[in-house]
C-alpha cells in the first residue's frame, strides 16, 4: 500500500494515472481546473499527454480522437463546460467509445444533466459518485474498467469539497479480477487500405460498398440492445445503514451525504429509528435497494444540495410505500463555486428531526 497526504484534485490524477489513463483535456473552470493542472504534471513523465484547450467542445473533440485509437482517455469541466459537451456525449455512446469524464460540479445541480443527459438519441451513461476523496480513489479505476468493458462514457460526479479536502489516500493502482475485452475495435491504423478498414461511428460500426448509405436502423437497433444489456448488468453500488427497523429513512449522495450520515448515526446512538441509504451509483440507480429500505418506513426524506432533483428518482423507487419529502435546498457561496453555507450537521439534523415530526415520529430535539 502506497498512502500520500494529497488535495481531492491532486487524488483524482493520481487515480487516473495508476488507471492507466494516457491522455487527458479540458479547459480550467474552478473546481475542475486544479485536475487539469495535476493531470499536466503527472501525465508527461509517464509517456501521456494533458492538453489544454481551447474550449470545451474541442476538449472532448481531442479526447475522442484518443479514445478511437484505444487509448484510455478522460476529460472533464464543471456542469457549465459540460453542457458543451452533451453532442460529442451522446455520439461517443453511440459509436461506443470508452470515456471517463469529470463533472466537478457547483453544488449538486447537475443530477440531471448527469443521469439523463443534454444530447440526443438512446443513450446512457454511467455515474458514479464518490462520498469523498478516499472513495473516489476506488470509483476512478472502477469508471475506466466499466468504460472499457462496456464501451460506454462513465462520469464520475464530484464537486468543490472533493477537488480541495485533503486525506491521506492509498494510490496504489486498482486492478479488477475479470479481464478486459479486447479493443479490436480501436483505429490502430493497420487496417487502413485493405479494405476493411475499421469505423468508430454514431452512424455505424462497419465500412459500407461504394454508393451504399448506412443502414442506421440496424445500427441503432444494436445500440439500444447493447444499452439494455449494460443497464442490466452494471449492478448498482449503494450505502445503507440502520434500515431493517427505520420508520425515517433519509437520502443523499455525494459530499452532502457525508454530514446527512453523521447526523443519522448521532440521531440512531440517541435511539431513533432512523436509516440513511446513499445511492453511490446514480445511474443505474439502486431503485430495489431504496424501495426495501422504505418497505417499512413512514417517510423518505431526501438531501441534496440543489432544488431538487435526485427525488424525482427515489420516488420511483418507493412508488407511494411511504411519502418522500424534500430536505434539502441550493445553498451556495457568493461565487457559486459550490461551498455550502447551509451543509452543517445542526441545519440538517432540525430538516430532519421537523419532517420526522410531521409524519408522527417521536424526534428528540439535539441538546445544544
Amino acid at each position: 500500500m502506497t498512502r500520500e497526504f494529497l488535495e481531492g484534485s491532486e487524488a483524482l490524477a493520481a487515480a487516473m494515472v495508476a488507471a492507466d489513463c494516457r491522455f487527458f483535456a479540458g479547459y480550467p473552470m474552478t473546481p475542475f481546473t486544479e485536475v487539469l493542472e495535476e493531470m499536466a504534471k503527472r501525465l508527461p513523465p509517464v509517456g501521456g499527454v494533458c492538453m489544454n484547450a481551447e474550449s470545451e467542445l474541442e476538449a472532448i473533440g481531442m479526447a475522442w480522437g484518443a479514445a478511437a485509437t484505444g487509448t484510455r482517455a478522460a476529460t472533464g469541466s464543471c456542469g457549465q463546460g459540460l453542457s458543451l459537451m452533451q453532442e460529442s456525449i451522446a455520439e461517443m455512446s453511440l459509436a461506443r467509445l470508452p470515456l471517463v469524464v469529470l463533472n466537478m460540479g457547483r453544488a449538486q445541480g447537475d443530477y440531471f444533466q448527469a443521469t439523463r443527459g443534454g444530447g440526443h438519441g438512446d443513450y446512457r451513461t454511467i455515474v458514479l459518485s464518490p462520498i469523498d476523496v478516499a472513495e473516489a480513489m476506488q470509483l476512478v479505476p472502477l469508471a475506466f474498467d466499466l468504460a472499457d468493458r462496456w464501451r460506454n462514457p462513465v462520469l464520475v460526479y464530484g464537486d468543490y469539497y472533493l477537488a480541495h479536502t485533503r486525506e491521506a489516500v492509498d494510490v496504489s493502482p486498482v486492478r479488477f479480477g475479470e479481464p478486459l475485452p479486447a479493443k479490436e475495435w480501436a483505429l490502430d491504423g493497420t487496417s487502413g487500405g485493405t479494405g476493411r478498414a475499421k469505423v468508430v461511428s454514431p452512424l455505424g460500426d462497419f465500412k459500407q460498398r461504394d454508393g451504399v448509405g448506412y443502414d442506421m436502423a440496424d445500427y441503432y437497433t444494436r445500440c439500444g440492445a447493447h444499452l439494455q444489456e449494460m443497464v442490466r448488468a452494471v449492478e448498482p453500488i449503494v450505502e445503507t445503514e440502520f434500515t431493517d427497523d427505520a420508520e425515517l429513512i433519509v437520502t443523499a449522495f455525494g459530499t452532502p451525504a457525508k454530514f446527512v450520515r453523521y447526523v443519522v448515526r448521532q440521531m440512531r446512538a440517541e435511539g431513533h429509528r432512523v436509516g440513511f441509504v446513499r445511492p453511490i451509483t446514480l445511474f443505474p440507480f439502486p431503485t430495489e435497494e431504496v424501495a426495501h429500505a422504505a418497505a417499512g418506513a413512514r417517510c423518505v426524506a431526501v438531501y441534496e444540495n440543489n432544488r431538487g432533483q435526485m427525488i424525482d428518482d427515489v420516488r420511483l423507487a418507493v412508488l407511494g410505500r411511504a411519502p418522500v419529502e424534500f430536505i434539502g435546498g441550493l445553498s451556495l457561496d457568493s461565487s457559486a463555486f459550490g461551498i455550502a453555507p447551509d451543509l452543517e450537521v445542526p441545519i440538517i439534523r432540525r430538516r430532519i428531526e421537523e419532517i420526522g415530526r410531521c409524519h408522527g415520529l417521536e424526534l428528540q430535539e439535539a441538546l445544544v
